[in-house]
């Protein structure tokens, strides 16, 4: 059967499900896995779907980058948070969610065998989708507080570099990326001629007053910079697979065949609820990321138990922790242990790129304040157990 093998075979295999799995085979589980949110989308969003049905031609196909009122309401939300301006130099192009975003934006700018420079720890759907395209991940470590080092980020861009990858709000970390250091990144790329694609699809998480800033309002070098936003997060809506991206004019070409070839069109259904859901009232952001709030500080709370045993770096956005965790243990196997023995389930390092110790990604996004304290004394107990075991 070799003459069946494919690329594919040099992608990882998606953690998430896997961890599903033993959370299923272990009843009662409590998961800090997937990175979700516990609250539903604005009810403005369920109001847009009678809009939606009373188009008798919205079952027909619509256009490839979005229906024009999403595009338009879109616009105003980059200027208003982001400030961002859509004008003649870049263009918006809905998704089905921001992932969707990344890999057209990879397959736009690449050829097989090109180079992308992602920093570590990574988030995994990047690093698969670079390898899908027949490209190569070229990974380059972040600080000890798990911020971007520049000069190692300028080191390593060879003639192959297309792209250098951030995130901020950091999936998995947590952390924040400050304005100069996201600035010198885009300087670097535009120096270099290679994109900068900024993630941000955790831009409303933030705590302590730190401010969520977008590289694409920076100007000087928007022409090579890439910016991918969700509805997935900040809004509930992880199943309707809502994202867009705003990307300069002279990909809009490639990108266009990308995604009518993958998708045709984002779901229209889910357009008009995404059109909805930006009509949410302010009080809709803030009473529930200020829930999440309370629950990271209970998690912090309890996680600063564990400091004989964990490096736990301070975090200032998203909804999650990294912890590294002071054991020879394979961080899988950890994982394991904790679901089968301790009922509570957490993301493996090793699948963000984290090979040099035993490391473990918390979320608590999907938590409440009722579930959150059972949640994190399992898992507190259960490292104490299994670590000094």
């Amino acid at each position: 059967m070799e003459s069946l093998t494919s690329r594919m075979q040099a992608v990882q295999s998606p953690i998430i499900p896997v961890v599903g799995e033993l959370i299923k085979n272990s009843p009662r589980t409590i998961s800090l896995g997937q990175g979700v949110v516990s609250y539903n989308p604005p009810h403005e969003a369920i109001e847009f779907l009678a809009k939606f049905l009373a188009e008798p031609a919205n079952n027909l196909y619509k256009s490839v980058e979005g229906i024009p009122p999403l595009l338009t309401a879109l616009a105003g939300k980059l200027q208003a948070f982001n400030g961002i301006e859509i004008n003649e130099e870049n263009c918006i192009v809905v998704t089905a969610g921001s992932n969707m975003g990344f890999m057209n934006a990879i397959l736009a700018i690449t050829n097989p065998g090109d180079e992308i420079i992602l920093n570590t720890p990574y988030y995994f759907n990047h690093e698969m989708a670079i390898a899908m395209a027949g490209c190569h991940p070229v990974l380059v470590a972040t600080d000890e507080n798990y911020q971007l080092r520049k000069e190692a980020i300028a080191q390593a861009i060879t003639p192959k570099t297309r792209a250098v990858v951030t995130i901020s709000p950091n999936n998995p970390t947590g952390v924040v990326y400050s304005e100069a250091a996201l600035r010198q990144v885009n300087q670097i790329c535009g120096d270099r001629g290679i994109y900068h694609i900024s993630d941000e699809a955790y831009e409303y998480f933030t705590y302590n007053g730190v401010k969520h800033v977008s590289p694409g309002a920076f100007g000087s070098s928007s022409e090579y910079t890439i910016s991918l936003f969700s509805l997935s997060k900040a809004y509930g809506f992880a199943s309707w697979r809502i994202g867009y991206m705003v990307i300069p004019i002279h990909l809009l070409v490639a990108v266009k065949k990308i995604q009518d070839t993958i998708l045709i069109c984002p779901p229209v259904i889910s357009q008009y609820a995404a059109l909805g859901a930006l009509q949410a009232k302010e009080e809709y952001l803030k009473s529930n990321i200020g829930a999440i709030a309370q629950v990271r500080q209970l998690v912090l709370d309890s996680l600063n138990r564990l400091q004989s045993l964990c490096s736990i770096i301070p975090a200032n956005g998203a909804f999650y922790f990294f912890l590294k965790v002071h054991t020879q243990m394979d961080a899988f196997e950890l994982v394991k242990r904790l679901i089968q023995e301790h009922k509570v389930a957490v993301i493996p390092g090793t699948t963000f790129g984290m090979d040099d110790g035993c490391y473990l990604r918390v979320a608590y996004g999907a938590l409440q304040k009722e579930t959150v304290k059972e949640g994190i004394e399992r898992l507190v107990q259960g490292l104490e157990t299994i670590v000094r075991s």
